[in-house]
């Protein structure tokens, strides 16, 4: 029987029903670093992640020692060296992560009624935060953002799975507590909206829009976004769509608009000439990756949006922002993510892309990629 992977909540490692002991704490962040490198990683990085800055001088040996104890316990198959590195050899499944990735594909294509089930089963392999044995461990800490935000966004898309069959009245108990739990997100407050509208409470609908709008601007200063103003005038309105439908355009698969280039408060004076040469070559059909150098501070992000920004352009311009990333092999999964992908694994992200664009015209503007160059074969 394949051996079973869950780090949706405390690492666990299921072989026919039986529980796997690991106890020692190296063996086990080993394990998880390799389960969630989801590709070969060097045995350089392995020694960083366990030990940090300043590794013992037995830190190679004592990580083959830790490799040796893992292949004991889960079999000699389990943990395979490659040239680059050390890898777990996972069947399909045998990771709860795959699974949850794969269900959100599922319900991704499905019709709503079906959808909501999809994601009820992706939500129920979570037993607990991802990865929460490692919660202070620096090399957990972008995946278990990554996950969290992927739980976030499936949970927002099975909610507006029940939306869209009609259970609005059913909901709204658990969206009041979404809504306090995450007070920030827009998106859930707008559901809670449309739940209370839907009925048959429109005096608390707008009561809850009113209390989005203070927790917003008290804790960050800013007004509700156009969607959720949208829906406040609908509601206001009692427009007859809202009875039939989501006032909200079509989002992507995570629950959230994929980003575009927003619109600048400031005018952009001069630069004509890289302008210019910049839009020309966008403009050629045989220009497919196009890349602007310079020192840092120099206006490269803003020069971009102004080259991309309007023009007459006939395909969507998305901005995937790589600042907080500096593992090449998070790239294709960020930018798969900023599409709204749900397909975001490392190893599975490329190809996930591959099939979304190539029928396709956009344009990616990858802003900060200099830090992550090792990267720059994946986009060619």
């Amino acid at each position: 029987m394949t051996i079973e992977f869950r780090v949706l909540g405390p690492l666990e490692v299921i072989d026919d029903d039986r529980v796997v002991v690991l106890s020692a704490a190296k063996p086990r962040a080993l394990l998880a670093i390799l389960l969630i490198g989801d590709q070969p990683i060097s045995t350089d990085r392995l020694i960083a992640d366990l030990w940090g800055a300043r590794p013992p001088a037995t830190a190679l040996k004592t990580l083959q020692t830790y490799v040796s104890q893992l292949r004991k316990v889960l079999g000699e198959q389990a943990i395979v060296t490659r040239p680059a590195g050390y890898q777990v050899r996972l069947e399909r499944d045998s990771l709860d992560v795959h699974r949850f990735e794969r269900l959100l594909i599922e319900a991704r294509e499905a019709e709503p009624a079906v959808a909501g089930d999809r994601l009820r089963k992706a939500l129920a392999l979570w037993r607990g935060p991802a990865l929460v044995d490692f919660a202070f461990a620096p090399w957990a800490q972008n995946e278990m953002l990554r996950l969290e935000e992927l739980r976030l966004g499936a949970l927002q898309d099975r909610v507006e799975a029940d939306l869209q069959i009609g259970r609005g009245a059913e909901l709204i108990a658990e969206l009041e507590a979404l809504v306090a739990e995450y007070p920030l997100r827009e998106g859930l407050r707008g559901q809670l909206m449309l739940a209370l509208y839907r009925s048959g409470r429109q005096a608390d609908a707008l009561a809850a829009y009113r209390a989005a709008r203070v927790a917003l601007v008290e804790q960050l200063g800013i007004e509700p976004g156009p969607e959720l103003r949208r829906l406040e005038r609908a509601i206001l309105d009692q427009d007859p769509q809202l009875d039939t439908r989501p006032l909200d355009p079509p989002v992507a698969a995570t629950g959230r608009p994929s980003p575009r280039l927003a619109v600048r408060s400031t005018s952009f004076v001069g630069r004509e000439k890289q302008l210019r040469e910049i839009r020309e070559l966008l403009g050629q059909a045989d220009v497919r990756l196009l890349t602007l150098t310079g020192p840092a501070g120099t206006g490269k992000t803003r020069l971009a949006f102004e080259a991309t920004n309007g023009n007459g352009r006939s395909h969507d311009t998305v901005l995937v922002e790589l600042a907080p990333i500096v593992d090449p092999g998070l790239v294709a999964p960020t930018i798969a993510s900023t599409l709204g992908l749900n397909e975001t694994s490392r190893s599975l992200a490329t190809e996930a892309l591959v099939l979304h664009l190539r029928d396709r015209r956009a344009l990616l503007v990858l802003d900060n990629f200099e830090q992550v160059l090792s990267a720059a074969p994946m986009l060619v």
